[in-house]
Order: C-alpha cells, then sequence, then structure tokens
C-alpha cells in the first residue's frame, strides 16, 4: 500500500471515528441535551440566525473582493449565484467541491475558470488563516481544559499574520501552485488593498458567527451569573472549530469535527449537555441559511436574466 493510501485510510479511519464519538456522546446525553434544545426561544434563534447570515452574506463579500481584484468585477447578483449556490458544494465529502462548482458557474459569465478557481482556494485559504487567528484564545481551552492562556497563545499568530499581511508571498504561492499545476500564471497579483480588505471581512464573518454562538451559549446557560469564560469561549471557540474542522476533508463540511470541538470549548463554560445543544442548533442554524442563501442567490440572478444562457448569447452578439 501506497504513502498516499494509507494516509487517506488514517483520514477516513479518523474521520469515521468522530463522526461515531459525536453521534454516540449526543445519542447518550439526548434526554438532557433536548432540555437545552428547549430553553433556546424563538427570538434567541431569530436573532442567531441573523448572526449566522450576515457572517454568510460578508464570507461572499471577502470572495467577490479577490475576485474582482483578480479582474473579474462581477455585481452583487451574479456573484450571490455563483458563490452561494457554489458553497452548497462544501456539503459534500472534500474540500473542494464547492471551488469547482464556483468555476462551472462563473464560466458562464466568462470569467476564466482558472480566475476562478484561484479565488476559491484564496478565500478558503484566507478563511481557514483567519479563523485559526480569531480562535487562538479558544485553543487552550481544548489543551489546558481551563480559562483561556490569552497571552503567550497569541504569540502563535504572528506567523499567521506575516502570511496575511504580505501579498507578496501570497502571490508567489499562486504563482507555484500554477506551475505545479502546468497552468498558465494569472494576469496580474493581488493587490495589497484587496488582501487587507478581504482579511478584514474575514475576520469581521468569524465574529459575527461568535456573536451566532454566545447568543445559543447564553440561553442554554441558566438564569445564574455567566461562567467568566463564557464570551471568550463562545466567541471564538466557532471560528477554532469550523476552521480545524475544514482540515478534515473527507466529512462534508466538517460534520462531526466541528461538532465535537465547539462541545469540547464551550463545555469548560458550561455543562456538556448544553454545550452540545449549542452545537447541533449552531449547526442547523447555519445549514438553514446556507440553503436560503443558495436560493436566494440564484432565483434573484436568474429573475434579472444575469446568468441565464440566452442572456450570455445576446451580450455577446451585442459585442
Amino acid at each position: 500500500m501506497t504513502r498516499k493510501k494509507i494516509l487517506t485510510v488514517l483520514r477516513v479511519a479518523i474521520a469515521l471515528v468522530t463522526l461515531a464519538a459525536v453521534v454516540y456522546a449526543v445519542a447518550r446525553n439526548w434526554a438532557d441535551v433536548s432540555v437545552h434544545l428547549d430553553e433556546i426561544s424563538w427570538s434567541t434563534f431569530l436573532w442567531s440566525t441573523l448572526a449566522a447570515a450576515v457572517g454568510t452574506w460578508l464570507t461572499m463579500i471577502g470572495w467577490k473582493t479577490l475576485l474582482r481584484d483578480l479582474g473579474s468585477d462581477l455585481h452583487l447578483a451574479p456573484a450571490s449565484g455563483v458563490y452561494f449556490v457554489g458553497q452548497l458544494g462544501k456539503y459534500l465529502p472534500g474540500s473542494l467541491w464547492s471551488v469547482l462548482v464556483q468555476a462551472d458557474i462563473a464560466s458562464h459569465l466568462k470569467v476564466p475558470r482558472r480566475r476562478t478557481a484561484v479565488t476559491g482556494l484564496l478565500a478558503l485559504g484566507l478563511s481557514l488563516l483567519t479563523g485559526l487567528l480569531v480562535g487562538l484564545p479558544a485553543a487552550s481551552f481544548l489543551v489546558t481544559r481551563g480559562s483561556s492562556g490569552f497571552d503567550w497563545w497569541l504569540l502563535l499568530g504572528i506567523p499567521i499574520l506575516v502570511v496575511l499581511c504580505v501579498p507578496r508571498l501570497l502571490n508567489a504561492i499562486i504563482d507555484r501552485m500554477l506551475r505545479t499545476l502546468k497552468r498558465e500564471p494569472l494576469e496580474h497579483g493581488l493587490s495589497a488593498g484587496a488582501v487587507l480588505r478581504a482579511v478584514a471581512t474575514f475576520v469581521l464573518v468569524w465574529i459575527s458567527f461568535g456573536i451566532h454562538t454566545l447568543l445559543l451559549a447564553r440561553a442554554v446557560a441558566g438564569t445564574g451569573a455567566p461562567h467568566p469564560d463564557l464570551t471568550t469561549a463562545a466567541m471564538t471557540g466557532y471560528a477554532l472549530s469550523v476552521s480545524l474542522g475544514m482540515l478534515t476533508i473527507v466529512l462534508p463540511a466538517g460534520l462531526g469535527a466541528r461538532e465535537g470541538l465547539l462541545t469540547l470549548i464551550l463545555s469548560t463554560a458550561i455543562p456538556t449537555p448544553a454545550a452540545a445543544a449549542v452545537a447541533i442548533m449552531s449547526r442547523f442554524i447555519v445549514t438553514i441559511v446556507d440553503v436560503l442563501a443558495a436560493l436566494g442567490g440564484w432565483l434573484y440572478a436568474r429573475s434579472h436574466h444575469l446568468i441565464s444562457e440566452r442572456h450570455a448569447e445576446e451580450r455577446d452578439l451585442a459585442a
């Protein structure tokens, strides 16, 4: 058996064990978990959904910022159609389906597949790096199972900041990747302004999802004074759990890994069944938002004849 096959088997085994452990833990404690789910009021559910929707929208804005800087300035309608419909690909096993779907849809808008693919990979990379950066305070909850070591953990973010803030390094990585794949280089590299705007946008994405998590966590925390670490665990725990979940490429959208990690992080501030309830409800809300965003983006773009084949043909004839 080759090394590649061995690594694949290990990834699948780890993914299955993680998923099985989460399912077992939830099933074993379902009676307690369901009680905490009932504690989430409709108002909390709606506000949490709104925060998740803002985070989802900002993710598209970050992607659009990168695509525009690389040479394709799509309006919001077609950009929404391309990005949100393509994002449903993340619910298939593997991390790159969304990039492939976006490249295929954008090609009908005369956007080169290579450009869309690079934009998608960049968006994934910047999202991952900013998520790890925002989630650093939550890392100590996983390691020490206690209060956040806010001092030395932040030092780990310095290499990430270097990568995020040096466009020349990112451009070199893109050129090397395209040469490895035997593809033509991009017309021009990313500008410093675009990188900084995209990074700032993705940081706001994680803050929005942190608020989404915090609202749910406070709802199930009980009527007493909240644990002093609850805000930090919720605001940074989602970013870390999703970012690490993105690395489990075998699982669709990090299914199981994200919930398990978020439960572990939140359980340092609230009871484990309550933490599991937050993780389950968060997954449900984010999935619904993704589906509605994909439906809305597709309907809006189609209603304005922005992605139909007929419109593309008429535009080519006019040109």
